[in-house]
């Protein structure tokens, strides 16, 4: 019987062991996805507690709790620090099989050198320690991520965002991790959502000029991504139902928008004319700058209507969508390639049944403009487990060419997920090793070890343009 989450875990052969602690292991951490809040990292905060690191905002935790039939109280509602800490050790102990179950000890050994399992009994010990390790200096926000070895992370940013925690950040001598802005423009496609105008008005702001119409609302945002640019920004991400493609003039463009603001009902056409307008505009700039464009797509978002009310967006009550929009996404990917180029792009779906569909259709569009120029993305959300990465990876590598893959991210909020870059790293090499030890490839370890070292950080690197040494 193996040991639970030692040296070893997840590495069930003796090449998936080597592969790991020889290669995988030794890379340093490119996120270039995440949520984490620019502002936290140019202040340094302390966190006073566990729950406030590890639970606050984490809506992956409140989702298992309210499934183990935890009340809201202990949740986001005002049960102390503690009580919620007990909750959810409460809840941990009976996620056997849960992703969550493996990144929360992960955790807990990598941050805090705890190496038993957290449940009822233990939860007072592993609250007392943990909050005693966190009022060490070496338990800032800047120590976190510099001690898990992340040599650069892009946040989440909207195009009104004045970036000046970024400038904070980067003007700060004593901190060496890049720190770079990636542009998420969902406000300005949403114009179906009821603050749509007013959002515009705070865009015109930002841009500094007058905003009345859709060119001027191109206008705006070429201005606000030259600011991004300035800034560092090289990537955009999307969030999005589905890529839809309802193509139209400009002429039925400007219509859509003036009939908007004039605050009538637009037709279910109508909207995804215009975001249809609005993406192959993204997509274009993209190119034109050198941009990487990134398509996160397949949720259906605020199912529960009660408590969207009470709690807002992005609090545990999102599902995987069953929409798999292959003749959509494949007419919008042409049509942008058509206009001048597609950028490099990435594709990512919440429905695990999208694999095979991604990987036939991103092998319609690449080219030499970059090596993998078109990727499937790291399992997602609900996929973002042992289960998922297998499947994502072994759809990629029979489809398309996995070595070339730009590898994980933590799409996260908390300062502690950087474990699961490990937890991604040790799934590859047991699937890679597996391979070998079947006699299904050479165990030459020379070639092997490159092909880790590069999904686990120098695909990135090359991948997005980072000004990053990559590791021979």
């Amino acid at each position: 019987m193996n040991k639970f989450l030692d040296q070893d875990f997840l590495l069930y052969t003796s090449t998936a062991q080597k592969l790991y602690h020889n290669y995988a292991e030794q890379m340093p951490i490119l996120d270039y996805h995440c949520h984490i809040n620019p502002k936290e990292i140019a202040e340094n905060i302390k966190f006073d507690n566990i729950t406030q690191v590890w639970l606050g905002g984490d809506h992956y935790k409140w989702r298992l709790m309210r499934s183990n039939g935890v009340d809201e109280y202990y949740i986001t509602g005002g049960a102390s620090d503690w009580e919620k800490f007990e909750k959810w050790a409460e809840t941990l102990e009976r996620a056997i099989g849960n992703p969550l179950y493996h990144w929360s000890h992960l955790e807990l050994q990598r941050f805090f050198g705890y190496t038993g399992d957290l449940n009822r009994e233990t939860a007072s010990e592993v609250w007392e320690l943990c909050n005693r390790k966190l009022q060490e200096e070496d338990m800032r926000v800047r120590s976190l991520i510099k001690t898990s070895g992340v040599t650069l992370l892009c946040t989440t940013d909207d195009p009104v965002d004045d970036l000046r925690w970024h400038k904070m950040i980067k003007d700060d001598p004593e901190f060496d991790v890049q720190v770079l802005p990636a542009w998420r423009p969902d406000k300005v496609m949403n114009i179906e959502k009821p603050e749509f105008t007013e959002y515009i008005k705070t865009l015109a702001d930002a841009a500094d000029m007058e905003i009345n119409d859709f060119s001027q609302l191109k206008e705006a945002l070429q201005k606000r991504m030259d600011f991004f640019a300035a800034s560092g920004c090289r990537v955009s991400d999307h969030g999005i139902n589905y890529v839809m493609y309802a193509p139209a003039s400009e002429k039925i463009i400007e219509e859509i928008f003036s009939k908007r603001f004039s605050q009538k009902m637009l037709t279910k056409l109508e909207m995804e004319q215009y975001k249809t307008a609005c993406l192959l505009f993204f997509s274009k700039e993209y190119k034109k700058r050198g941009w990487v464009m990134q398509l996160h797509y397949g949720c259906k978002r605020d199912n529960n209507q009660i408590m969207y009310q009470q709690l807002g967006p992005d609090t545990g009550y999102d599902c995987i969508n069953n929409y798999a929009p292959a003749e959509q996404l494949t007419d919008f990917l042409n049509a942008a390639e058509l206009q001048g180029g597609l950028p490099r792009t990435i594709l990512y779906s919440l429905n695990p049944g999208d694999d095979t569909l991604i990987d036939s259709v991103i092998g319609c569009f690449q080219n030499s403009d970059a090596i993998g120029k078109m990727q499937h993305g790291s399992s997602w959300w609900f996929n973002d487990n042992k289960t998922g990465m297998e499947k994502q990876m072994t759809s990629l590598a029979n489809l398309g060419m996995l070595a070339n893959f730009v590898g994980m991210l933590t799409d996260s909020r908390s300062f502690l997920s950087y474990p699961r870059h490990e937890y991604f790293r040790r799934i590859l090499c047991n699937l890679l090793g597996t391979w070998v030890e079947n006699g299904e490839y050479p165990d030459d370890m020379k070639r092997l070890g490159k092909i880790v070292k590069d999904i686990s950080y120098n695909n990135a690197v090359r991948y997005f343009g980072f000004d990053l040494q990559i590791q021979e």
